[in-house]
C-alpha cells in the first residue's frame, strides 16, 4: 500500500492500483480519504472513519433522516474542510453520480449543506456550516412554528372548547413555548462558545 499526501493529508491507495502520477500529488483514493489531524500528527483510520459514517448514519435514520442525504451529511462531518465535490463522496460513500445528486439535492433543498463553484471549472463543491448544530436547531424551529400555525387554525375550526380543539391550542402552547425557550438557548450557546474560543486563544 503506498500512501500520496499533500500538505495536512495523506489518501491511501491498496497495493496493485497505485497511481502512475509523481509522488506529492493528491490522488482520488480507492477506498476512503483518510486526513491527518494536526492535533495528535496520526493519519486516521479509514476503516474507522467509514464505520462512524454508518454508525452515525443510522442514528440519523431513526430519527427520519433520508438514508442517502444522511450519508453525505456525515461524511461532511468527517471533512476538516467541511467540504467535498461530488468525485470524492462518491468515492468515500461507495456510491453512484446519480446517488450524490439525489442526496446533495435534498440537503440543498433543506439548507443543510451549500454549494460553491471552483474557480476555472464546472465542478461543485458542497459545503457544511462549521455551526451546522445551530442551524438544524433553527430549521426546526422554523418547522414547529409553521405546525403551530396549522394547529392554531385546526383549533379554531374544531372549536377550542372542544376535546380535540383543546389538545390543539395545548399543542400550539407548547411549540410556542419550545421556540422561545430554543432561541434564549441558541444565545446563551453562542456566548459560552466565544468564551471558551476566547479562553483556548489566550484572549
Amino acid at each position: 500500500m503506498k500512501v500520496y499526501g499533500t500538505r495536512g493529508s495523506s489518501r491511501v491507495v491498496p497495493a496493485g492500483k497505485q497511481s502512475s502520477q509523481p509522488a506529492g500529488t493528491a490522488t482520488l483514493p480507492e477506498l476512503v480519504t483518510s486526513s491527518t489531524d494536526p492535533g495528535d500528527g496520526e493519519s486516521r483510520d479509514p476503516a474507522a472513519v467509514r464505520a462512524f459514517i454508518e454508525r452515525f448514519t443510522t442514528q440519523l435514520c431513526q430519527a427520519g433522516f433520508p438514508r442517502t442525504p444522511a450519508r453525505i451529511f456525515v461524511a461532511l462531518l468527517t471533512s476538516d474542510a467541511s467540504r467535498m465535490n461530488a468525485a470524492e463522496l462518491g468515492d468515500l460513500l461507495q456510491i453512484s453520480a446519480a446517488s450524490v445528486s439525489g442526496g446533495v439535492r435534498y440537503l440543498l433543498q433543506v439548507g443543510l449543506v451549500s454549494a460553491e463553484g471552483e474557480p476555472g471549472t464546472r465542478r461543485l463543491h458542497y459545503r457544511m456550516s462549521t455551526a451546522i448544530w445551530q442551524d438544524v436547531v433553527r430549521l426546526r424551529d422554523r418547522q414547529f412554528t409553521a405546525w403551530a400555525t396549522e394547529l392554531r387554525q385546526g383549533a379554531e375550526v374544531l372549536g377550542r372548547t372542544s376535546p380535540a380543539g383543546a389538545r390543539l391550542a395545548e399543542t400550539v402552547r407548547y411549540f410556542e413555548f419550545i421556540s422561545r425557550e430554543m432561541a434564549g438557548l441558541l444565545s446563551r450557546w453562542q456566548a459560552d462558545a466565544d468564551t471558551g474560543s476566547e479562553s483556548e486563544t489566550g484572549t
